[in-house]
């Protein structure tokens, strides 16, 4: 009788040749990313950007003041942390030992010593780079970093890891700073971002969401901050905060609830655009039904993994028919939206799976079209700075890109 052979081990040997050759492949194409990227940074002339100035205007509730350049918004935040009478609540995500990072943490302390009470956080993570020296305060001073792993509270969950992405500064309780800048020279003057100052009811709003982080990390026998009282009900500006740690992330919800509530105009900018399929269809059907769907993204960002892997979404984009402008000369690292001139939202979530379903997160929603109108004369400036992609143009792009585009598919989930 004949000996039958299986089959199923040279189906597996082949099955392993594969899969081997494709990760061969991913690496050295995340290796070309990195000498291009190194290449890039070298050739990188001056950043150049129009400029919006920073004008205080009346809201529904109070006042706010929109920021596209990090000295304009450095100083003003700084000239409120040297006259503060009480409080500060500071969170961030990115603290540089420069000559800004310096400069605020010497206010910071100057105010500890007069009296004020000093709340400070950074993301340990994000600030490996920075010699951890910096990082060491007075007692006068209440600082934390935010750990690599969080021990409180007990048990497994995946937020435990998750990165303190916010950037957040209240003032006495009664003005609060929110939006996508970090802490350093750098941002000061080669980046554009978007930040807001707001007075009203969202500043305690904000330092309520900086309390209940504060005493959540530091656990049942750590420091714990008083919740502020007497919040408001009602309110045309509403703050969303990712909090990981209880798997919490209502910052995709108001995104999906305000794109399907859309119908006239959609115009967003965002540093990456990596949408999960939710993101991407409500984005879709949007512009199938006739809104003007705008995206601005960068050129070039300071992550070319990032723009590769945003890249796998234009020709989608493109084909239902969403305009994308790519912002030139600067890295453009707002995560903002503003709709039918009616809805806006400013705050620290990019359209990404890192932010939306990841990383702590917080963003201001505005029911307010003084808010909206206001963003959407920043964004027709930030056009004058933008090459429209048509699909004419990415369809020609070479063949070797679209590969490497395709290999670095699986990545996507991960940022």
């Amino acid at each position: 009788m004949p000996r039958i052979v299986s089959p199923l081990p040279q189906i597996r040997r082949v099955l392993t040749r594969l899969v081997t050759l494709i990760g061969l492949l991913q690496a050295i194409s995340i290796a070309g990313l990195q000498v291009a990227a190194y290449l890039r940074k070298r050739r990188q002339g001056p950043a150049r950007f129009p400029r919006t100035p920073p004008e205080e205007f009346t809201t529904a509730e109070g006042t706010a003041t929109i920021f596209t350049y990090g000295q304009d918004l450095y100083d003003d935040m700084l000239a409120a942390i040297r006259s503060a009478r009480h409080s500060i609540y500071f969170e961030t995500f990115i603290w540089k030992g420069d000559e800004i990072g310096q400069e605020f943490k010497d206010a910071f302390i100057a105010a500890a010593e007069r009296g004020v009470e000093v709340y400070v956080v950074w993301d340990h993570f994000a600030n490996l780079v920075v010699d951890q020296r910096f990082f060491r305060f007075p007692p006068a001073v209440h600082a934390r970093r935010h750990p690599f792993y969080l021990r409180w509270p007990r048990g497994w969950r995946l937020g435990k890891f998750a990165r303190n992405h916010r950037k957040v500064l209240v003032v006495d309780l009664e003005t609060a700073w929110v939006g996508g800048y970090n802490i350093g020279s750098r941002y000061a003057s080669d980046w554009r971002d978007t930040h807001v100052r707001l007075t009203g009811p969202v500043a305690p709003d904000l330092a309520d969401a900086f309390v209940d982080y504060w005493n959540a990390i530091g656990g049942p026998r750590g420091e714990h901050l008083d919740e502020p009282r007497g919040r408001a009900w009602h309110t045309a500006s509403r703050v969303h905060r990712n909090v990981p740690m209880y798997a919490t992330y209502p910052i995709r919800g108001l995104y999906l609830e305000a794109i399907d509530r859309a119908g006239q105009r959609i115009w967003l900018t965002h540093a990456y655009l990596i949408p999960d399929q939710d993101l991407l269809d409500g984005i879709l059907k949007a512009a199938a039904r006739g809104v003007d769907v705008r995206i601005i993204i960068p050129a070039e960002s300071n992550h070319i993994e990032a723009d590769w892997l945003s890249r796998g979404f234009y020709g989608t984009l493109l084909r239902g028919g969403v305009r994308l402008f790519l912002y030139q000369h600067a890295m453009v690292h707002s995560k903002t939206a503003t709709i039918d001139g009616e809805w806006a939202t400013i705050g620290t979530a990019n359209l990404d799976r890192l932010s939306l379903v990841g990383n702590y997160e917080i963003n201001v929603e505005f029911m307010d079209p003084s808010v909206a109108q206001r963003m959407e004369t920043i964004f027709s400036t930030d056009l004058t700075n933008c090459r429209e992609l048509t699909l004419q143009e990415w369809q020609r792009r070479p063949l070797m890109v679209k590969v490497s585009e395709e290999l670095l598919r699986p990545f996507r989930p991960f940022l």
